[in-house]
């Protein structure tokens, strides 16, 4: 056996199931052909996914039919198609001509061709199964030895890195792969390429010119990884991969759901929170138990939150449950069915929770038991019933009644005593309002024939809803005598002194301490729902309670029952978030490092090494490096959890600085499977912003705080600003807001209704609910963005006056300050000489096309032009 077999091998029995057709690149077809086949491993998933929900799951089988064992299927008989199951013969079983013939599944989707021919297969050989059968099964569920056996459901474990010589284990761990596969790690990237790439990776910002030549001139053999942790660091860090996080919190500054897309005013804080636990290195049991039970680690319920407030760690903590408000929640704006809002929001954050700490789809088994993995709707409800004392639908709270005030008692005592102030104020000025205009009204009324003036009187005193037909018609006769609210009529001196009087209240107001409010989720006290499983998924249609626990197919490796009530211990709340919590970070759980680590390393290399980082079910791919996961993630735990120390590790290491050319690799593995070179890709769409306001000079660093507002512009687009409208509530223009629209894209408002466009063009993610892995096309509508949008060629000329500034007019010498800017090098020849010819070309147009008010000059415009095209270029918009 070689080495590169026995290599596949291992991954195959650690990743389960069909790993070997993904890893060795055969289509099913052909692995049905030479494979031995079974029918717990490659017939049962089938059948599960397109039958089971008729045939077995279900509490009665449809026909009587229950195909969850190969021994249920042998006796049965059909009445039109005769035997289901005939060993040795497909063309005479019904399991498959059903199907094949388009009866089977009703209503539903059919396995695909390849599918079908492995049945056949499998018939063919026999339709052996794997081990022997039980006689019975109980009704619905169960769990196979293939369920409980699956890689990403079993133990991390921590094997000792292969002796190649390497010594960075992940190295090593590679180096392996690269054994196996014949292939071997690029040639180190060079200094220049290098930088660039770290600082955009860990920073979102191009490096300065200043930076990269001191690192090129830095002959010191711990030269990078002095760069590395001076950009650990960085304020600029947390901004950059506390946003990977917020994509899979789904973060955003307005509710969604419903049309409205109301503003979400308080949201920012939980941003704050996560750009600073990133920037302290929090540890990541620590930041994960914040966000699930923060309100219980508080000691805080909804009527008890001031004390919690008043304490900056354990505000802190309130903070961080945002992370459970940030699906979409129109349940205060209207919505058309309420019930089905509040459901929705609680279905929304269970699919945020289960991607963001397991790795797996348990949203698809809200109406029925997963069709591929093995999680039942049982399990679905367990984890809900976690949730439950804080999203209680049947004694449901508003958004805004999930805000708290940031007052504390001497605030609040400040605020009512200047409220109380101003209220006199006020009261002086509507009785000085009401004096005067009774003495206007008395004017008015002389000049009226006294036998009227009575009529009149008592005309004026009565509310113009209830008078009668007669003193209707006596105003429009004398309509000077229906003295009742506009002052300034009658006595603008008069008027002077009332609207002064009431601008002193309000400039007393405007002395309150600023109110701030957190956006949290709590539970209220003492008060624990029942949960009952929803028959296919509808609340009013509820069947048995069911109590908070872990999907049963972990079961074995520990129980929520024991921990809630340890956490409840002494407590108004459930505990149940809480003991939820620290299960999934007591070390026991099989998923949750795994799939932390995976996503780190998936920012690192633009895929993880599960590149399906959103699922690690049956439907994702096993991983490629799988000791090389479960390394990492052992690793990550042993050492507190922190993520900066496992980013040294990961960036230092040769994997990661290699060159991303390598001409056997890109043939031989051209997915990047095996990491025998570094994966160049596109920029984000916020590090592509950021890079353009750097690179023109124009960037703001100013942190935190609330979110830059996004306007609709006249053109359609949307961009930064504060948007002014008409009479009618239509977008007109697009105030300024003072330089913040130049800050880093993590500041600006996310808008579900309102993506901005420069974002959106690049994949900015849509949040449905949350975002496991941004997409990177490439599509037209980015190129004709660079070539045209407002943003672009603005970005392009403060370029262009940047380096006017620093070079004078001399334009080899700004072409070379430009290469320096942007890709941390400098030009060739050849590209200098083009840069020449394409700026001379520009000049000439702009010479004889030069319009009459322009206040640039031609040479200032050709150099625009020039700078737009740069900017525009691969070499910008790509990470080598």
């Amino acid at each position: 056996m070689t080495l590169r077999f026995r290599f596949i091998r291992r991954l195959v029995r650690t990743g389960g199931g069909l790993g070997l057709t993904v890893l060795m690149g055969l289509a099913p077809t052909e692995a049905a052909t030479s494979t031995n086949l079974n029918f717990e491993v490659h017939i049962r998933p089938i059948l599960k996914a397109h039958c089971f929900h008729c045939h077995g799951e279900s509490e009665n089988p449809k026909a009587g039919l229950d195909l969850r064992l190969r021994r249920f299927m042998v006796p049965h008989q059909t009445d039109a198609d005769g035997a289901l199951l005939v060993s040795g013969d497909p063309d005479r079983s019904a399991l498959l001509t059903v199907i094949r013939d388009g009866k089977m599944p009703k209503g539903g989707k059919g396995p695909t061709p390849a599918e079908l021919e492995r049945i056949a297969e499998w018939i063919r050989q026999g339709a052996p199964t794997l081990r022997p059968e039980p006689e019975s099964l109980p009704r619905g569920f169960y769990l196979t030895e293939e369920d409980r056996t699956f890689w990403s459901f079993q133990p991390i474990t921590k094997a000792s890195p292969p002796s190649n010589r390497e010594p960075n284990p992940i190295d090593a761990w590679v180096a392996l792969g690269h054994d196996a596969t014949g292939l071997s790690f690029a040639p180190p990237a060079d200094r220049r390429t290098l930088i660039r790439r770290v600082s955009l990776d860990l920073l979102g910002l191009p490096p300065t010119p200043e930076e990269v030549e001191a690192f090129v001139g830095d002959s010191a053999p711990d030269a990078f990884e002095r760069l590395v942790d001076r950009y650990l660091a960085r304020p600029q860090y947390g901004e950059r991969w506390g946003r990977h996080w917020l994509d899979i919190a789904g973060y955003a500054d307005s509710n969604g759901f419903v049309e409205a897309d109301s503003v979400r005013a308080q949201s920012w804080r939980y941003r704050d929170y996560v750009i600073q636990s990133f920037n302290t290195d929090q540890p990541w049991n620590e930041f994960i138990a914040e966000q699930l039970a923060g309100d219980e680690l508080a000691s805080a319920h909804h009527a008890d939150t001031q004390a919690a407030l008043a304490d900056p760690a354990r505000r802190e903590a309130l903070i961080a449950t945002g992370f459970l408000r940030q699906v979409p929640d129109g349940t205060g704006d209207g919505p058309p069915d309420p019930n089905l809002a509040r459901n929705q929001v609680m279905a929304e954050t269970l699919k945020v929770v289960s991607s963001a700490f397991l790795g797996l789809t348990v949203g698809c088994a809200q109406c029925h038991d997963h069709r591929y993995d093995p999680i039942s709707q049982a399990d679905y409800f367990r984890l809900r019933a976690i949730f439950e004392p804080a999203l209680n639908w049947k004694e449901w709270r508003a958004p805004g009644e999930r805000q708290y005030s940031l007052y504390s008692a001497e605030d609040r005592a400040r605020a009512e005593a200047i409220e109380a102030e101003a209220r006199t104020l006020d009261s002086a000025a509507d009785q000085l309002h009401k004096e005067l205009l009774d003495q206007a009204f008395e004017k008015q009324l002389a000049l009226l024939p006294e036998e009227l003036r009575e009529t009149v009187r008592i005309a004026r005193n009565t509310e113009p809803g209830n008078r009668t037909a007669e003193q209707k018609e006596l105003f429009k006769k004398y309509p000077s005598a229906d003295v009742r609210y506009s002052l300034d009529l009658y006595d603008p001196e008069g008027n002077k002194k009332v609207t002064a009087k009431r601008a002193e209240a309000n400039q007393i107001r405007s002395t309150k301490p600023p109110e701030g409010f957190v956006m949290a989720l709590t539970e209220v006290a003492d008060r624990v729902p029942e949960t009952v499983r929803h028959h296919r998924g509808d609340h009013d249609q509820p069947r048995e309670v069911v109590r908070p626990d872990e999907l049963e197919v972990l079961a074995p490796l520990g129980s929520l029952e024991a921990a809630i009530a340890s956490a409840r211990s002494g407590k108004s709340t459930s505990g149940r978030r809480l003991a939820y919590a620290q299960w999934l970070t007591s070390g026991r759980h099989p998923l949750v490092a795994r799939v932390l680590v995976n996503r780190f390393w998936q920012h690192h290399f633009g895929q993880g090494l599960v590149r399906t980082s959103g699922d690690f079910g049956h439907l994702g791919e096993p991983p490629t490096h799988p000791e090389l996961l479960d390394w990492l993630a052992a690793d990550f735990m042993e050492h507190d959890w922190k993520l900066k120390r496992l980013q040294r590790l990961i960036v230092t290491s040769r994997t990661y600085r290699q060159s991303s050319v390598h001409a056997v690799a890109e043939q031989r593995d051209p997915d990047h499977r095996w990491l025998a070179r570094f994966p160049m890709r596109r920029l984000e769409a916020e590090t592509l912003r950021d890079s353009l306001l750097a690179a023109s000079g124009d960037l703001n660093l100013f942190p935190a705080g609330p979110p830059i507002p996004v306007a609709r512009h006249g053109s359609g687009r949307i961009v930064v600003g504060e948007e002014k409208l008409n009479a009618n509530g239509e977008p007109v223009d697009v105030g300024s807001v003072s330089g913040a629209e130049l800050r880093r894209s993590v500041y600006i408002q996310v808008r579900r209704s309102r993506p901005l466009t420069v974002l959106e063009t690049f994949d900015l993610p849509v949040l449905a609910p949350n975002c496991e892995r941004r997409a990177l096309t490439t599509v037209a509508p980015q190129s004709l963005l660079l070539m045209n949008d407002a943003f672009l060629v603005e970005q392009g000329r403060h370029l262009a006056r940047r380096l006017e500034f620093e070079n004078g007019q001399e334009l080899s010498r700004a072409v070379l300050r430009a290469w320096e800017i942007l890709y941390a090098t400098q030009p060739s020849d050849s590209e200098l000489a083009r840069c020449q010819d394409f700026y001379n070309r520009q000049l000439q147009v702009f010479r004889q096309n030069r319009p009459p008010e322009s206040t640039q000059s031609a040479e200032s415009e050709a150099l625009a032009s020039l700078c737009q095209v740069l900017l525009s270029s691969n070499r910008f918009l790509y990470l080598e």
